[in-house]
């Protein structure tokens, strides 16, 4: 379920893009992955079921 009126910071998006860089690394997770694993990381965080698009890709961009 959404969260009603949640909003990402370009701080917290900053924290979500670096977090995941890190867990790539260290977890050794596949490009074919990335973006599944991003997706689940904003929904963890912001508690959004649908995640921007446009985020998912800034996020997992080399």
């Amino acid at each position: 379920m959404d969260k009603p009126g949640v909003s990402v910071s370009a701080f917290d998006c900053d924290i979500l893009r670096s977090t995941f860089a890190i867990s790539v690394i260290e977890d050794d997770i596949p490009e074919d992955l990335w973006r599944e694993y991003a997706s689940q990381m904003v929904r963890d965080f912001t508690g959004i079921a649908k995640v921007d698009p446009d985020l998912l890709e800034w996020i997992v961009r080399k």
